[in-house]
């Protein structure tokens, strides 16, 4: 498996390297933006792990760049800040994966082996099922040419739904993308935003796209 790692601290960056390649990755080094887009944007890897305060070209940046020229490798940004609007900001960007500074070598390890079996599926930049429409990175939901005004949690449930469509998609993982570790309520508030979503994306537009799979979860159909 080949990995490039753009991260301009140079003793992280041989860390990284040389734990990587005891793990049988081959590794190519990065020590800034531009230098990391041209090699990711040239070189198929099968992972990019990417820091976000780079020299040149910040994170954020790099990971935008290469999504808009339809590079879809996984990439695992990593940050020294510890908020939840700079985790946010790369998703929205195109990561796949986040981790905050200082991190287990082991999490990371198990971090990347969940990406590589993910793999570098194309994800555009709204995503459309029949005339419905999410748009991640603008946090907003239409039908047809009807804007539709979302909360932040029905916009995650949505999002994540979107994300497989024509999949069934637990209670469980809902709860885990929607919410946060902390978390202790009853699973049952997610029946509550399918519920809410439903008047909002399917019965105003005589649809029936949220269908519950009794026993399992939910599936998002175009």
């Amino acid at each position: 498996m080949r990995v490039l790692v753009v991260e301009d601290e140079l003793r992280l960056a041989d860390l990284l390297k040389d734990g990587l390649g005891r793990e049988g990755f081959a590794v190519d080094l990065a020590f800034d933006g531009r230098e990391g887009l041209w090699m990711a944007s040239e070189n198929p890897y099968d992972v990019v792990i990417l820091d976000v305060m780079l020299p040149e070209l910040n994170g954020y940046a790099v990971c935008e760049r290469l999504r808009e020229l339809e590079v879809w490798t996984p990439i695992l940004m990593l940050t020294a800040k510890n908020g939840e609007h700079d985790e946010a900001e790369a998703l929205d960007t195109g990561a796949d994966d986040f981790l905050s500074k200082p991190f287990s070598f082991v999490v990371l390890l198990a971090r990347l082996r969940a990406l590589l079996r993910r793999g570098a599926a194309e994800r555009p930049a709204v995503l459309t099922l029949g005339d419905l429409r999410v748009d991640p990175a603008g946090m907003r939901c239409s039908r047809g040419d009807v804007r539709i005004s979302l909360t932040p949690k029905e916009f995650a449930i949505l999002h994540h739904l979107a994300r497989h469509p024509g999949q069934v998609v637990s209670r469980g993982d809902l709860l885990e993308k929607a919410w946060d570790f902390a978390f202790d309520g009853d699973s049952n508030v997610v029946d509550v935003y399918i519920s809410a979503l439903r008047r909002k994306i399917d019965k105003p537009f005589g649809r029936s796209s949220l269908v519950t799979v009794r026993g399992v979860g939910y599936r998002l159909e175009a």
